[in-house]
């Protein structure tokens, strides 16, 4: 049996400053209610629309079998 993967990009810009336990939680459920499970959460800098810096963000990586 084969996995599809699904990977969700959450930056501090769209969960207004600082991350958002309540926001995380939401997405985690969302995605749970369509089959998907958590495989992974990772920590990244995700760089802005403008200027050279980036902004606090974390990529949820989601899984769940095919078919």
């Amino acid at each position: 049996m084969g996995y599809e993967y699904k990977v969700v990009q959450i930056r501090e810009g769209m969960i207004g400053g600082k991350m958002s336990a309540g926001k995380l939680e939401s997405v985690l459920n969302e995605w749970a209610s369509k089959g998907w499970q958590l495989k992974a959460i990772t920590s990244v800098e995700v760089k802005g629309r403008l200027g050279p810096g980036g902004v606090e963000g974390v990529l949820v990586t989601f899984e769940r079998p095919l078919g």
